[in-house]
Order: C-alpha cells, then sequence, then structure tokens
C-alpha cells in the first residue's frame, strides 16, 4: 500500500492562508490532482469559496464538475477535435474555453451558442496562443461577429527563476493594444510580489491567479508518502534474485515494498538544469545504473535506500546491506515522491 497521510488542520491552514492572500485565486486540478486526485481538489476548491477552478483537459471536466459548482476554465486550447471527444463539456454553459488561434475562435464564434472564452497572449514559453498582431486580429473579429462571450486574456508564463515583471509588462502593453473588451487577465507562474506589481499597473484590470503546485503543494510539511513493507528475505553474496535474475553483491536483505511504475515510482521526466554540475550527476547516475546501484526514494531509518533491481508495476525491491536493520513486514517506510506524477493507493486527512 502506498500511501499519502495529510496533516488536515496543517493542509487546510495552508489552504486558506493562500486563499486570503490571493482573494481571486482560481485553483488548478488537473493531471493526478497534484498526488490527490482531482475530484478531491474540486471538492476542496468548494470548500474555499473560489468561484472558478482550473482543468487541464476537457477530459477532466466532468470529474471535476460532478464535485465542484462553479466556472471550469480549460487550460488546453480548443480544439474543433474535442467537440466530438467531449460533447457535454464543450456544450457546458460553466466552461471556459481557452482560444488560441482564429480559426478556432471562428468555429467557436459559428457555433452559435455564445461560448465563453479566454484569449490566450503567446508568452516566452511559445506553448499556445496568440501573437501581439494576432490577439488584435482576434478582437476585432469578436467586435464584427459577436458570437462568444469574451471572459479575457489569459498569460502562462515560465517556471524560469527570476522576474517575470518586464515580460508581463510587454504583454500586457499589447493586450491593452489590442482594445480587449474583458478588463480580467488570467496569469500563471507569479509571484505573490509580482501580482501586487501588476495589480497596482494596471488597475482597471481584474488579475486573476491560477495557483496549482503552490497551493496544493505548498507546505509539504503537512505531506507524508509511506510505503508499506510486504516481504524481506535474506540473501548471501552471489545468490540470484529478481526478475531479471541479478546476484547479490554482498550479504545482506531483499526487501519487498509497495510502490512501482503504476504508482510512478522510479518513473522519471526530463530535468531541467542543463549546467556542467547537471551533467556530471547524469553521468555519475549512469554509471550507477550500469552497475545495478541506483539510489531508490525509499527512506529506511534516514537512509536512502539501493534499488536491488528496477522497480516492479506495483512493488519495488530494495537491497539492505548485512547489518542493517529489516523493517517488519507490514510496517511503512518513508518514501520521497514527485506528487505530480505519484498515484497513492489510498489518500487519508486528519
Amino acid at each position: 500500500m502506498l500511501s499519502l497521510y495529510v496533516d488536515g488542520d496543517r493542509w487546510r491552514a495552508h489552504l486558506r492562508a493562500v486563499h486570503a492572500a490571493h482573494p481571486r485565486l482560481v485553483p488548478v486540478a488537473k493531471g493526478n490532482g497534484y498526488g490527490f486526485g482531482v475530484g478531491r481538489l474540486a471538492r476542496r476548491a468548494t470548500w474555499l469559496g473560489v468561484d472558478t477552478l482550473a482543468v487541464g483537459t476537457y477530459g477532466e471536466v466532468e470529474e471535476a464538475a460532478a464535485r465542484f459548482d462553479g466556472d471550469i476554465l480549460v487550460l488546453t486550447p480548443w480544439r474543433p477535435f474535442v467537440e466530438e471527444q467531449y460533447p457535454e463539456a464543450v456544450r457546458s454553459p460553466r466552461v471556459i474555453h481557452t482560444v488560441g488561434r482564429l480559426s478556432d475562435l471562428e468555429a467557436l464564434i459559428a457555433r452559435g451558442d455564445r461560448p465563453r472564452v479566454v484569449l490566450e497572449r503567446m508568452t516566452s514559453m511559445l506553448r499556445h496562443g496568440f501573437a501581439a498582431r494576432e490577439l488584435r486580429e482576434a478582437v476585432a473579429l469578436w467586435a464584427e461577429h459577436g458570437g462568444c462571450r469574451l471572459e479575457g486574456v489569459s498569460l502562462h508564463l515560465p517556471l524560469a527563476q527570476g522576474s517575470h515583471l518586464s515580460e508581463v509588462e510587454r504583454l500586457m502593453t499589447d493586450v491593452v493594444a489590442a482594445g480587449v473588451p474583458a478588463k480580467r487577465v488570467w496569469v500563471s507562474h507569479l509571484s505573490k510580489s509580482e501580482l501586487a506589481s501588476v495589480e497596482a499597473a494596471y488597475p482597471d484590470f481584474e488579475v486573476r491567479p491560477r495557483i496549482g503546485t503552490g497551493l496544493w503543494l505548498g507546505d509539504r510539511g503537512a505531506l507524508r508518502a509511506r510505503a508499506t513493507v510486504l516481504d524481506a528475505h535474506p540473501v548471501v553474496r552471489g545468490d540470484e534474485y529478481g526478475y531479471r535474475g541479478r546476484t547479490a553483491p554482498r550479504h545482506g536483505t531483499i526487501l519487498i515494498v509497495s510502490g512501482g511504475t503504476a504508482h510512478g515510482i522510479g518513473l522519471a521526466a526530463p530535468t531541467g538544469p542543463n549546467d556542467l554540475r547537471s551533467r556530471a550527476a547524469s553521468i555519475a547516475k549512469g554509471g550507477l545504473d550500469a552497475a545495478g546501484f541506483v539510489r531508490s526514494p525509499y527512506m529506511i531509518d534516514g537512509k536512502q535506500r539501493l534499488f536491488a533491481e528496477p522497480p516492479h508495476m506495483q512493488a519495488s525491491m530494495l537491497f539492505l546491506p548485512a547489518g542493517s536493520r529489516v523493517p517488519d513486514v507490514g510496517e511503512e517506510v518513508d518514501v520521497r515522491v514527485r506528487f505530480t506524477a505519484t498515484t497513492f493507493d489510498r489518500t487519508l486527512v486528519s
């Protein structure tokens, strides 16, 4: 059993503090729900009393809408094919569509049911959105034909460290120049001080911060991931074990613990840093992998233990050298996880 334990009082206090600091907060519940699940976060958004919840895709709308009564902003831009894939979600009057192409705006205008849209301005991420000229054209198209309810402009900024203010100022200049009638800007990845600066610089606009990680995972001390010990087998040097018939490098114990690739254990996304130190660490890790020694995320008595072999689907095999304390079957051990890539068997909120 891979379990997420949540100190409920501490977690809820953090959520309230973030909401108090950002009264126009738009919580984000997408993907695996930051380890909690989209449904649980949707219920928590209702508890917070916010009026809008952001989800990642149209496939997440149904689960969120069943547990949250307000508006639902879909972060992935609308495309014509989602009309057939998720007909109820795309036609719901509670759903706000993100639009970043003129052809998509034309198609939504032609639908005839006045869908709600935000116009996404392309940022330095170069992921989705209108360029400055295209944004002006989109506003002109809407002014000529109507057909949609404009809910403002969306900015999705990168996670890179450093201030985003200069980029936001440039983008907001484009928004003002385009004459967007809805004075609302939906933003991601701005710090509290950056948000305050934007609000002060553009008092005519309502700034709606979309926050996911900083909200749900902002107080890591309130969260604890633990894995159950399922079995333990003493081995001597040369004993075979595992799917691949590896041999024990020395005396010790093969410890079987819950958590595997189905949970996200042992799966790694490409990392961001590309400096010399990071490359050296990757080379070192590659050497460990070739030798069969890869550090696992499992912690036993304060030590990060090694995988005995790559994780299985729902369990992992660890190697404990002789002399180490062997946890009892049924005991739980701490495990460091990437919450946005982990699926837990159970979540317990105190």
